[in-house]
């Protein structure tokens, strides 16, 4: 093949693989609400991530053949530590949240991940905040104030407290988990046992989440719809399995700015699904937050990209890696 021609061939799998993460990332909390329409919100997300991360850890031994050596105590702990974070308190306050929240406000919301990692990181430990950042985190809350402005006052078009505060809390809690992960924790160093490990720990902690708020004693497998059964295997075999191949894969092999468009892209199609397929209403006070938020996005993921160069794989594994390096995508992916 003429090297004219191998280029754009890998320029046309680089923008594919992005594609994906456009797309699956974005459409994950489409997923998520109609899955929880009918399947309560921690036992779905731990029967996709218990699924998911068998999945992962059973591929992982099949193809070791023997000499995959088993995590030590220390891996298994920091492992429960990470999944507990990222996606108890993660992943399952979004599930939680779009129960009353829509799926595009839930989108935006959680798209302030890049805000909190680099508060955190600063706060934490230390990380170097560039003056567009700080720009950008301030940004960031103003589209934030936009949004819930009419919740806090008592107007027309509040949204529901509670699920406002599941999903303020969601990348809280995921920030701390992938800082967690990449400070602190020492976890396996095959990327997809620490991923595989990271689901089945998370997948453990929502089920104690679901019993604590009594789901299984309200569920009834009856009731489940085929819409959300569809939108369940979705988010566990295309959200969480392919997509994160596929981000694993770009990681190698692609800059880390081209990757970390994703993060301002992601709430956008999300927004643009929940209206389109579901309906959810979205007036200009949404279309302002929205573009103000993606905006600081923008100036932080830019600012970080440009200070840190790709790290290349880590013990953390896909699950960690994704805030860390690239700050950041919507979560409901994952």
């Amino acid at each position: 093949m003429p090297i004219s021609h191998a280029r754009a061939a890998t320029r046309g799998r680089l923008w594919l693989g992005l594609l994906v993460l456009y797309v699956v990332w974005g459409s994950t909390y489409l997923g998520i609400a109609v899955a929880v329409d009918t399947i309560p919100p921690f036992l779905m997300a731990a029967t996709r991530f218990a699924l998911a991360g068998l999945v992962l850890l059973t591929w992982s031994v099949l193809r070791a053949r023997g000499s995959l050596a088993m995590p030590s105590r220390r891996e298994w702990r920091d492992s429960a530590i990470v999944g507990a974070l990222l996606l108890g308190g993660g992943m399952g306050m979004v599930a939680w949240g779009e129960q009353t929240i829509p799926s595009g406000i839930a989108a935006l919301i959680i798209a302030l991940m890049p805000v909190w990692v680099a508060i955190f990181g600063r706060a934490l430990f230390g990380e170097r905040l560039p003056g567009i950042a700080i720009v950008g985190i301030v940004v960031g809350f103003v589209g934030v104030g936009i949004l819930v402005g009419p919740t806090i006052v008592g107007e027309t078009g509040a949204l529901d407290p509670l699920g406002l505060a599941a999903l303020l809390i969601s990348p809280i809690s995921w920030t701390l988990g992938s800082l967690y992960a990449s400070h602190r924790a020492t976890l396996p160093g095959q990327p997809l046992v620490a991923t595989g490990l990271q689901m089945l720990c998370g997948a453990g902690v929502l089920s104690v989440m679901a019993l604590l708020s009594g789901e299984p004693a309200r569920f009834d497998p009856a009731a489940i719809s085929r819409e959300s059964l569809v939108a369940l295997a979705y988010l566990t075999v295309i959200g969480s399995l392919l997509a994160f191949t596929v981000y694993g894969w770009l990681l190698r092999v692609a800059p880390l700015p081209f990757i970390a468009t994703y993060a301002y892209v992601n709430p956008v199609v999300a927004v643009i699904l929940g209206t389109v397929v579901l309906g959810e209403p979205l007036d200009a006070r949404t279309v302002v937050a929205g573009a103000v938020i993606v905006g600081a996005v923008a100036l932080i993921v830019t600012a970080r990209s440009r200070m840190q160069a790709p790290q290349g794989a880590t013990a953390a594994g896909p699950v960690a890696r994704v805030r860390t390096e690239v700050t950041a995508p919507s979560t409901g992916s994952g």
